[in-house]
């Protein structure tokens, strides 16, 4: 579908983590370029001011539609700021788009809070984030959270009782094992998500995957349309690139969802209900 035939945005909000750069930046680019009020959020103040700035320089985004947000998700009460901030200033927000991520280090690292680093960056923050944007994010039609995630989850499992991977740790294992749980956690009943792999892109991820990659317009382009009211999505659908195709098996187990969502709070220090 090219863009002429694609519907505005111009009353939609939406947050897109990992904006700074690569996919997130490209997505960020198309969403304001149809006139969506796109909050973008960095590591930090300087990164996501450079973003707006380039967005206004080179593509002609109205800098009204832009703000900027930071925060590492390295420090779980960054995070924690980051949505407490949003949802004072933003009470309405309809789409959230999970995107911020890092390749797993050839080091077993741990956070400050105690986690393996990937699996708190690329899920454990964008879980407690979405968490904590609930009060925002709207529950009308059209309102939804897109997972950024990857091809990969079909090769990970879950770590139930090591999920820092102290015991036995590679780094394709634990970015796969964090791209699983972001792709279960689109399955969470408590909120309406979708996950999709928008293909191998140029990014500073692409070592993972290949030696050569799509330009990330190119994979953002498959995240927008995830972004628009006027796609119809199902609860928990997984997508690589525009095509919905089945998650790897136990993905969207009840039971899964719920495990993954016991130990996830458990590892966010958020108290069970």
């Amino acid at each position: 579908m090219s863009d002429s035939l694609l519907s505005s945005l111009s009353d939609r909000t939406v947050l897109v983590t990992g904006a700074t750069a690569g996919i997130g930046f490209e997505t960020a680019r198309q969403l304001a370029g149809r006139g969506a009020t796109v909050l973008l959020h960095g590591r930090t103040a300087e990164e996501s001011r450079a973003a707006a700035d380039a967005l206004v320089a080179t593509a002609g985004v109205d800098a009204d539609r832009l703000c900027t947000y930071a925060a590492d998700f390295a420090r779980l009460d960054e995070v924690e700021a980051l949505a407490h901030g949003v949802v004072a200033e933003h009470p309405r927000l309809d789409v959230l788009v999970n995107n911020a991520g890092m390749a797993a280090p050839e080091r077993h690292t741990v956070t400050a809070d105690g986690n393996e680093i990937a699996f708190q960056v690329n899920f454990l923050a964008h879980y407690m984030l979405t968490c904590l944007l609930e009060p925002a994010l709207t529950s009308e039609p059209g309102g939804r959270v897109v997972n950024v995630s990857s091809s990969l989850h079909r090769t990970a499992s879950i770590q139930w009782s090591d999920p820092n991977r102290a015991r036995r740790y590679s780094r394709l294992a634990a970015y796969a094992q964090s791209q699983l749980a972001l792709t279960v956690f689109a399955a969470d009943p408590r909120v309406t998500a979708v996950s999709v792999h928008p293909g191998v892109c140029d990014t500073a991820l692409l070592p993972l995957y290949s030696h050569e990659g799509v330009a990330p317009a190119e994979g953002a382009a498959h995240v927008v349309r995830l972004c628009d009211p006027a796609v119809e999505i199902v609860n928990g659908a997984y997508y690589e690139r525009d095509e919905r195709v089945d998650p790897a098996p136990g993905v969207t187990e009840d039971r899964t969802v719920k495990r993954l969502s016991k130990l996830a709070d458990l590892l966010v220090g958020r108290s069970t209900t």
